[in-house]
C-alpha cells in the first residue's frame, strides 16, 4: 500500500463544483507515478528502459462528493496480478478531509514495451517493486497477457 496527500484544485472542479469524474483519473495516475518514483523508479527510469504502464480499463465507484481546496487522501493498492507481472489491476481510494471514503479506482493495466510496441513481463526489479503494493493484501492471481505462440519460442500478446 502506498498513501499520498493531495487537494482538489480548481482545475479538478465541474459544473456542478464537484470534483470532475476525469481529475479523479489523473490523481490516480499521479499516485501511481509517486510510488514508483518513491520506490527507485522516477519516469527517468522507465524511459531508459523503453517501458511504461500502460492502463486498458479503469472502473470509478462515486461516494461522496469533493469540493474545491479540499484536503485528499489517496490510498494505492495491488489487487491482482498475474503471475509473470505482465497484467495487473490497482486500486485507487480517494479519502476526503473527513476521511470518508469519497471515491473508488479500480485500474487494470499491463507493462508496455516502447520499442517492440507490445506488452511484456516487466523486469525483475521492476516487479519486485511492484509487488510492494500487495504486501499485506490478498492479491488475485490474474491472466497473462503473454501467451507462448505456435511457431517456435516466441511470445505474443493476447
Amino acid at each position: 500500500m502506498f498513501e499520498a496527500l493531495t487537494i482538489a484544485g480548481w482545475g479538478d472542479m465541474d459544473f456542478n463544483a464537484h470534483m470532475r469524474n476525469t481529475a479523479y483519473l489523473d490523481k490516480a495516475v499521479d499516485v501511481r507515478m509517486q510510488f514508483f518514483a518513491a520506490n527507485q523508479f522516477p519516469i527517468s527510469e522507465f524511459t531508459r528502459l523503453r517501458i511504461g504502464p500502460v492502463v486498458m480499463r479503469d472502473d470509478v465507484e462515486y461516494f461522496r462528493e469533493v469540493h474545491l481546496m479540499e484536503p485528499l487522501r489517496v490510498v494505492l493498492k495491488l489487487v491482482g496480478m498475474s503471475e509473470d507481472g505482465s497484467r495487473f489491476q490497482v486500486r485507487n481510494e480517494f479519502f476526503r478531509g473527513d476521511w470518508q471514503l469519497a471515491a473508488r479506482i479500480t485500474s487494470t493495466g499491463g507493462w508496455f514495451d516502447l520499442t517492440q510496441r507490445k506488452l511484456i513481463a516487466p523486469p525483475d526489479n521492476l516487479l519486485r517493486t511492484f509487488r510492494k503494493l500487495g504486501e499485506g493484501y490478498e492479491v488475485r492471481v490474474l491472466p497473462s497477457s503473454i501467451k507462448e505462440s505456435a511457431v517456435g519460442n516466441t511470445m505474443d500478446v493476447t
